[in-house]
């Protein structure tokens, strides 16, 4: 049986609808590796290192949950963590055919790992990062949808731009 699970993203930034499935899958896999995709072609506003710092300090207190990053194929990457299970999040409806274009890739690639959709608590259905940094830009509270440390983040990047 699997018992380690990658939920791998960008993460720029982290949201409480990630950390949410962070939790779900964390409730399923005894290992969740969380793993900052190192893809310059999206432009992230935070560089990979403060993504990293950021996450770790959203699951600091969960065990068994680590933080790490990779470049290349996350199948590639899968399999030198030795998982067979990749996490990926569907929001909405709208989400469902990039992700499912991306994991029957992933399939044909690597036949041996697995991709697994968890759907976030309804209250983030609606929440994704891009979303959430265009808000911020424009000084909406986006206390709500991510954690306090994470809109002071976003607060000191915004204000230098």
């Amino acid at each position: 049986m699997c018992q380690i699970a990658i939920y791998p993203g960008t993460f720029d930034p982290v949201t409480n609808g990630h950390i949410d499935l962070i939790s779900r899958a964390h409730e399923i896999f005894s290992d969740v590796i969380v793993a900052v995709a190192h893809n310059p072609q999206k432009k992230p506003l935070f560089s990979f290192k403060e993504r990293m710092a950021m996450l770790k300090k959203a699951v600091s207190g969960m065990d068994g949950v680590t933080v790490t990053h990779f470049d290349g194929l996350v199948v590639d990457y899968a399999h030198k963590m030795k998982a067979k299970v990749l996490i990926r999040g569907l929001r909405m409806l709208s989400d469902f055919e990039y992700e499912f274009q991306m994991a029957l890739t992933n399939r044909k690639l690597s036949s041996d790992i697995e991709t697994i959709f968890l759907m976030p608590h309804e209250s983030y259905s609606y929440l994704s990062a891009k979303l959430i940094k265009e808000a911020a830009a424009l000084g909406a509270d986006v206390s709500s949808f991510v954690p306090d440390f994470v809109e002071q983040a976003l607060q000191r990047k915004l204000r230098k731009k």
